[in-house]
């Protein structure tokens, strides 16, 4: 008797399109920055939100669609294609650029059957990460695949009780999180005016959200192409293959309400004092004081041995308001780099406490200045400078800052946030903003390895901060 079939996956492609710019805009190129090419390895930005049914009235991918073509004309490099130039005389090498020439970005039109928004948010629970992951396209996509493939794609996945998924495949090396959200804000704004019948949104867009799109140059003036010294770039691209199995990890998605973040910020500033540490008590902000929670009960569970192995707290750092001028927040390309706290014996860390903890991380940010900015940009470009994973430190990364929830598409701001596959590791903790209607809440998206979540789980101290419940229930009658 032959084997049953395997099952059928929950989610079916129904149709795919290529959105251009509308009206096309004339051909140019934007070169890549030291800061952009350093991305080329590492994987797109995949981010998704989760949405209550839209009216049955609304024509969801033509309305997405129609709306995504005039987001595109004013952003348009995101419909663009990267190309690499060799540069044969003197010392050879090679750079990319953006070649904006419309070539598009995708819609892919998908049915989860059987799924619904409840299966999504389990509460209390791991992230059911198998099914999230079939709601975004372009498996294992690197950023250098933006020669050939979109650098922008969004997969419409329509669940069975009328809920979306819209899960955003964007390259990373086109621009960094605050650039992303700001371009994803922008759609929105004009979706959200289609529906509304005011088409002047595209013209308010291209005014109050126009992207700076020149390239920042230490030097001033226009960004000249960063010459990689490699004759050809493919070769230096590490990718998973399918006889590579990725290590398990287990994800959780923890949220920090206000009040608890009021409390670990207070917590630290109260042993700093009676360390003696005044200055770094007035300087400790949520972020230090959540980021030392993080570090020191993440290392306490991962039980390292011996107990003098050394750990390091890293996290990714906006650059625009740190040099100086000032870049503009609607800069539109790569303005971040890791901020590393010095490594100390595990054992250290737990010992000193959470207040110097906390500390530690707010030296490493503060340390980011104009003058380490501009020195790190000078280095000699790479294309593998940002790959962090350390089996014995922690990365930080996305920002509760961005405006995530502020994304409604004309039917309402969406249920919650989530994310693919893509950059994460044993250790990594991606933060959100609080879907606690601006309360000032964080929400932590957690990966660690099974037998560290496990011992996670176990630890007192990291629970008693942790708020549970907090996501509003899919099917009850407030409306975000």
């Amino acid at each position: 008797m032959p084997p049953p079939p395997p099952p059928s996956p929950p989610v079916r492609v129904v149709s795919t399109r290529t959105v251009k710019p509308s009206p096309p805009r004339p051909r140019e190129r934007i070169p890549l920055t030291t800061w952009d090419v350093s991305l080329l390895a590492a994987d797109y930005i995949q981010k998704g939100l989760l949405f209550r049914p839209p009216p049955a009235t609304l024509h969801l991918v033509e309305h997405l669609a129609a709306a995504l073509a005039d987001a595109l004309h004013v952003y348009y490099p995101v419909a663009g294609r990267f190309v690499t130039d060799k540069h044969p005389g003197g010392g050879g090498g090679c750079s990319v650029s953006i070649d904006c020439d419309g070539q598009g970005a995708q819609i892919v039109h998908a049915i989860a059957d059987g799924v619904s928004m409840a299966d999504i948010l389990p509460p209390d629970v791991d992230v059911p990460t198998g099914l999230v992951r079939s709601f975004f396209p372009l498996d294992d996509a690197v950023n250098y695949d933006g020669h050939e493939l979109p650098l922008f794609v969004v997969q419409v996945t329509e669940l069975v009780d009328g809920g979306v998924f819209l899960g955003f495949m964007y390259n990373h090396a086109l621009s960094d999180g605050t650039a992303f959200w700001d371009f994803l804000n922008a759609w929105a704004e004009i979706a959200r005016a289609r529906v509304e019948n005011a088409r002047p949104a595209l013209a308010a867009v291209a005014t109050s959200r126009a992207p700076l799109l020149e390239r920042w140059s230490p030097d001033g003036g226009a960004a000249a192409p960063v010459v990689l010294p490699y004759d050809d770039l493919a070769g230096l691209i590490a990718r998973t293959t399918t006889t590579t199995t990725p290590p398990l990890l287990r994800e959780r998605m923890l949220h920090f309400s206000a009040e608890s973040l009021a409390a670990l910020k207070e917590r630290a500033r109260r042993e700093l004092l009676a360390a003696g540490d005044a200055a770094g008590a007035a300087a400790v902000t949520r972020f230090q004081a959540l980021s030392s929670l993080l570090w020191r009960c993440v290392t306490r569970a991962r039980r390292l041995a011996p107990p003098g192995r050394e750990v390091v707290f890293r996290a990714s750092v906006n650059s625009r308001g740190r040099l100086r001028p000032p870049l503009p927040p609607e800069y539109f390309g790569n303005s971040i780099l890791a901020a590393s706290t010095e490594a100390v014996p595990a054992s250290e860390l737990l010992a000193r406490g959470h207040g110097w903890a906390a500390a530690a991380v707010g030296r490493a940010v503060a340390a980011h200045t104009d003058e380490r900015i501009r020195a790190r940009s000078a280095a000699a470009p790479s294309v593998s400078a940002f790959r962090l994973f350390d089996a014995g430190g922690m990365f930080v990364s996305s920002s509760p800052r961005f405006d995530m929830y502020g994304c409604d598409f004309g039917w309402g701001k969406a249920v919650a946030a989530r994310s693919g596959k893509g950059n994460k590791y044993d250790g990594k903790v991606s933060l959100f903003p609080g879907r606690d209607g601006g309360g000032g809440g964080i929400d932590a998206e957690v990966e660690l390895a099974p037998e560290h979540m496990a011992a996670l789980e176990e630890d007192g101290e990291f629970w008693a901060a942790v708020t549970p419940d907090h996501l509003l229930l899919v099917n009850d009658d407030n409306k975000a």
